[in-house]
This record gives C-alpha cells, structure tokens and sequence, in this order.
C-alpha cells in the first residue's frame, strides 16, 4: 500500500495538472465511480470540499438493502438492482456488511391494497398502509427479485400467535408478521474512504483532495483552494458533479445551472437500551408508525439505532435532528412497544442528513423516487467540457450507478472497460476469512506472526478487515500497542496509523469517520484530548491548533449531534 499524501493533490505554481476525469464530490457515488473509473485506468482527480464521506454519506439508516418499500411505489426495476449489489455486498464487504433478519409487523389483514394498486398505475398521492395480505405478497416479490447471487434465506410469513412468539415485546395488535433478510453497514464512513483508497492504489497518476473547495472554472480550467488556503488548477475532460444535495450549488458554480435537486431530511438517534436490543434478537423492526410512515429499529455496535423521518429540506449545511422529530421516535417505538420504557435521557448520539433526491411534485416525500439517474449539461465555448451530474441513488446501489456513469465515460473518452467491479472486494474485504474456522486460522496465524492476543487481533479483524494487518506491522514495527487510557479497546498506535496513512486533516477525521468513536458514544472532553494529542504528535500540530481542534470536534457534537461532552 502506497503511502495516502503520495496521491494528495498539493498545490502547484503557475501549472495545470490534466486529468481525464474530475470528480466534484466524495461522498459514496463519488468515491464509488473513482475507484471504478482508476480501475480502468483512467487518470482521476476526486475533490471534496469537506472529508471523504463527511456528508449525506454518513447520515444513513446504515443498511444495505434491497429497497422493499420500492415495490409499493412501482419501482421495479430498483428493486431487482439493489437485492443484487445488496448480495454483492455481502460478498465484496464482508468486513463491515453482513445479514439482518428483519421482523415486519401488520396491523391489519387487507390495508393498502388499493392504494398500491394506485401507486403502481403512476399515483403521487395514494396514503399509505400495509396490511398483512400486501405484506406477504410484497415479501414474495422481495424474494423473487433477490434471487440473483443470493446469500441469504428467503422469508417466513406467520400470525399473530407465531408472531408474538418470536417477538413478544411487539404491541398484540398486530395480525400477523414476516421475517426476511437484508443487511446492515457497520462502518459507512469507512468504506467510502476505502473506496478512495482502492482507486490511488490502482491508479497512481490519479489523485484526491479533501478539504478543498472548488473556486469556479474559466476555459476549462477548475481553480481549487487547498485546506492551507494555497489555490491551484487541474483541467479534465468530463466533469462529474457528485456533490449530492450540494449538485446545483456545485454547478452554478461552473457556470451551468441547473434545479436537479429535490432533497429530502432523513434524522436518526440511537439510544443506550440494552432491554431493547436484547428483545430485538438480532433482527431489525421495520414498521408502520400510527401515522402510517416506516420507521426502523435495529442492533447498532450495542445500541438502538432509530430511524428515520422523510421531511422535505434543502439546507445540508444545518441539518440536525429536531426535538420533533425526537418526539416521534419516542411516541413510535411506545407505540410499537408498549412494554418497555422510551425517554429522551436514553438517547447517547442523533443525526440527520439530506437524500440528494430528484426535483418532484409528489404530494409524500416518501414517494419520491430513490433510483438514479445521471443528466448531461455538454460543453459550451467558455466551458469545453461536459458535466454529468449523479442525481438521486442509495448506499446500496452505488456500485452499480458507478459502473453506469463509468461506462457513459468510457465511452466519451474512447476507452474500453478493463475490469469489472462486480466480485471485486472492497478495501478490507479483500481475503477476509468469512467462516469461523477460517477466521480461527487467520487469527491464530497472526497472533503467531505478531505476538499480539488472539482477542485483540479478533478486535482488530472487525475494526479494519485484513487492513488490520497493516495496523499490526505499525504495531510490530515499534510502535507498540498501548491502550489509550480513556478510549479502551482503542491503542495509541491505531490512532498514529490513521493519522499517518488515511489523509486526516482534523480530529473529526478520526473520531467521526475512519473510526466509530462519536457514534457509538465512546467520547468524553477527556478522550477528545488524548485523541488529540496523539494526532497532534503525526501531524505537526502546534498546541493552539491542537486545542482548536478540540473545541471545534466538540462544538460540532453539540450541535449537530446531541452530545455534550
């Protein structure tokens, strides 16, 4: 593995660097295309005005699934391609994706059928409901369409006296239930940044930038500011504007606009509630809410993660979770389970973010559609190149909306595709040990290798994937294990390695993006400092910018995340 500030793109006096391609945006259809595009030997450059995956990327419901409410609003052929880059997933990513039994209650037997037919013959405006006999039908469906590669069981259907047997927390107002099968991502931020990773290794020529903003264009030429205030050039054939809910900001700013973007708010909080998370068994609650809305509950690293509102928005840059959408969860999961106790003191970490969904007039943002689609401005005498624009797409099927913009420029640049992503591992998933007897063997051979405990390998498997071993030879080479004393489970040496490698600029780098440490509510002022100090000693930061950046993570916490450390 190449060292990551090799392929950091560094200002250059007076000089236009040129690349095939310039990606404006590195969130997770970004990141995806730019791994997709290196792979084929195409010399990218991938900007980000922020971190990799800082933005909507990180404010998911952290699933990847195969879109079962699709099939209500007609969306057929979005469900066939997320059941299957759900299964790849699982293939590709085994290090943070892996299965999710999910239990869906009913609450009454014929609800909805009527209303879906509607929706299927074009209606915006047809209410929602979801009685058992569209349930069942819908989870057929469900199981026909992810057919194609699959890994997982298909669903059980069951009433009420089965139902409540299996989850006996569950109002007794139900009729009946199904179990079925998606997945879950444990570290989403992560992967967008191996994503990123993936491509420089692939393509040396190609580079990535973060925290730099895009200035304007001027015959071709993008003007860049890098995170020192330094302002450089690159030129590009083809322009990508992935830049999500910031698409027709990004835009305007090259001198093309455009209204592409019609996004909505989706908020999430997770709650410290060890009674809950043993009586979900592993499995994950989607449901209908009272007000006929689909709410989620699941398993998230020990706590409950809750999910998620669909409210009209359009500012993601002060997008936090309000104290209504708070109550609603609440008010939810009571109603959902009457027997066990829901307050706001439980709540350890919320979020929110804006889907980069399409410009609609559909009277529900529920019913706006999630699939893709990737809309050409061509070029103009004062801007000679052309900007394709990734509007609307998932977590789940970035993949495949990668390798259809990747084929769309392949085709404008006169290149043939080289490689196909399709059964490529991702980053840490590359020759991870997916049984338990291979992942016996790996663990035991390293901790032969590198004199570490086989449970603290085991820690480190499910931390990074086989990049642990990377992490292990920093370990081996000197810098030694110790644990930090207010973060435990995490060494000092692991922070050194992200640090050194992973293309950190600040501390919320570390803490809220290449590792799980805000989210999992594992941050005190005290941790934050230690942290600090030991990026601070890899990064040459003076004692000022040090406690800068402390009090900026902190800021940052309260405010958009309920935190108060």
């Amino acid at each position: 593995m190449t060292d990551a500030n090799e392929n950091q793109m560094r200002a250059g006096a007076g000089t236009v660097e040129k690349f095939d391609v310039i990606i404006l945006g590195a969130g997770i259809n970004g990141a995806g295309l730019f791994r997709d595009l290196c792979l084929q030997d195409v010399k990218c450059l991938i900007v980000d005005k922020a971190d990799f995956g800082s933005g909507t990327s990180a404010a998911p419901s952290r699933l990847i699934h195969g879109g079962i409410k699709y099939l209500e609003t007609g969306e057929l052929g979005l469900v066939a391609q997320s059941t299957l880059e759900r299964n790849l997933l699982l293939r590709n990513a085994p290090h943070c994706v892996e299965p999710l039994p999910t239990f869906i209650p009913s609450f009454s037997l014929m609800k909805g059928a009527f209303a879906a037919i509607r929706t299927l013959f074009g209606s915006t405006t047809a209410p929602r409901s979801r009685g058992a006999i569209l349930i069942k039908i819908g989870l057929a469906l469900y199981d026909l369409y992810g057919a194609r590669h699959r890994v997982m069981p298909k669903h059980q259907f069951m009433f009420r006296k089965r139902a409540l047997a299996e989850m006996p927390e569950v109002t007794p107002r139900i009729v009946a239930g199904g179990i079925y099968y998606d997945a879950k991502i444990s570290r989403p931020e992560r992967l967008v940044w191996e994503l990123v990773r993936d491509g420089l290794d692939a393509s040396p020529g190609s580079r990535a930038a973060n925290f730099t903003s895009l200035l304007g264009q001027q015959d071709g030429v993008l003007t860049f500011r890098d995170p020192q205030g330094a302002e450089w050039q690159a030129s590009g054939g083809v322009a990508v504007n992935a830049a999500g809910p910031w698409i027709d900001h990004v835009n305007a700013t090259l001198g093309a606009e455009s209204k592409l973007i019609g996004g909505t708010k989706g908020s999430h909080i997770l709650l410290s509630h060890p009674e809950l998370v043993k009586s979900l068994k592993g499995r994950m609650i989607y449901f209908e809410a009272d007000d006929g809305r689909i709410c989620l509950v699941y398993e998230y690293l020990g706590l409950a993660l809750v999910g998620s509102t669909d409210i009209k928005a359009a500012d993601p840059e002060n997008v936090r979770c309000e104290d209504d959408e708070i109550d609603y969860f609440i008010a939810s999961l009571r109603s959902l389970l009457p027997r066990l106790r829901f307050d706001r003191d439980q709540i350890v970490y919320a979020y929110s973010g804006i889907r980069p969904l399409p410009a609609s007039d559909a009277s529900q943002p529920g019913l706006i559609s999630r699939d893709h689609s990737a809309p050409v401005i061509e070029p103009v005498e004062s801007r000679p190149f052309a900007i394709i624009s990734l509007v609307g797409g998932k977590w789940t099927t970035f993949r495949g909306f990668a390798e259809e913009v990747a084929d769309t420029i392949l085709a404008r640049i006169g290149k043939a595709r080289a490689k196909s992503t399709q059964m490529l591992a991702i980053g840490g998933g590359r020759d991870f040990p997916i049984d338990d007897a291979t992942r016996k063997t790996w663990i035991a051979g390293r901790a032969t290798s590198t004199g570490l405990a086989p449970q603290r390998i085991a820690v480190l498997l499910a931390r990074y994937g086989t990049t642990a071993d990377p992490v292990m030879n920093h370990i081996c080479d000197g810098a030694g294990d110790a644990e930090l004393t207010h973060v435990p489970g995490y060494s000092v040496a692991e922070i050194d390695w992200i640090a050194r490698t992973e293309m950190v600029e600040h501390l919320a780098d570390i803490v809220m993006r290449r590792t799980t440490l805000a989210i999992e509510g594992r941050l005190s002022a005290e941790a934050l400092d230690e942290i600090s100090r030991v990026a601070a000693a890899e990064l040459g930061w003076s004692e000022e910018k040090r406690t800068e950046e402390v009090a900026a993570v902190s800021a940052h916490l309260q405010r958009f995340n309920r935190v108060h450390l």
